[in-house]
C-alpha cells in the first residue's frame, strides 16, 4: 500500500441494528420458573442481568462508527484496542457480572478424533486405531 493511502471503504460501510425488545424479552424471563432461570444461568452464566442496565444510546451510536467487524476491535486513528471485560463493564456502569463466566458456548465441538480424521484425512477406524494414551493424554506415536 502506498504511503498516504487512506481507505475509502468507510464511505461504503453501512451499520444496521436489529433489537429484540427489551420489554418482551423482561416478560419471557419473568415467566421462567427458577428451575428454567438456573438452566438458563448455567449455560450462558450472568447474562440476564444485562436486562437490568441503561445503555447510553449516544455512547453506543458513538463507539459503533469505531468498531472494525474485520478485526473485532475498536480503531481510532491507526491504534487498535481490544477493550476487556472490566472495560466493558465500566461502560455499561455494571458491576454484577462475574468475570469468569462465558456468556455462550460452543456447539457442535468436533472430539479429537474428528479433528484428527479432518487434518490427515484418514478414516475413523484407522484414526481410531493409530491413538495411543500418553500420560493424560491421546496421541499417535
Amino acid at each position: 500500500m502506498a504511503e498516504g493511502y487512506v481507505s475509502e471503504s468507510w464511505d461504503f460501510t453501512r451499520i444496521s441494528v436489529t433489537q429484540n425488545s427489551l420489554q418482551e424479552l423482561k416478560e419471557i424471563w419473568d415467566q421462567w420458573n427458577d428451575e428454567v432461570k438456573q438452566l438458563f444461568y448455567s449455560g450462558y452464566g450472568d447474562l440476564p442481568y444485562l436486562l437490568d442496565i441503561k445503555v447510553d444510546k449516544h455512547l453506543f451510536y458513538a463507539l459503533a462508527q469505531f468498531w472494525n467487524p474485520a478485526y473485532s476491535c475498536f480503531t481510532f486513528g491507526g491504534v487498535d484496542l481490544v477493550p476487556t471485560v472490566e472495560e466493558y463493564m465500566a461502560l455499561l456502569r455494571f458491576s454484577k457480572i462475574l468475570v469468569d463466566k462465558a456468556y455462550s458456548r460452543a456447539v457442535n465441538v468436533p472430539t479429537f478424533l474428528k479433528k484428527l480424521m479432518n487434518i490427515i484425512r484418514m478414516s475413523e477406524q484407522w484414526v481410531a486405531a493409530q491413538i495411543k494414551q500418553k500420560g493424560d493424554s491421546k496421541c499417535i506415536p
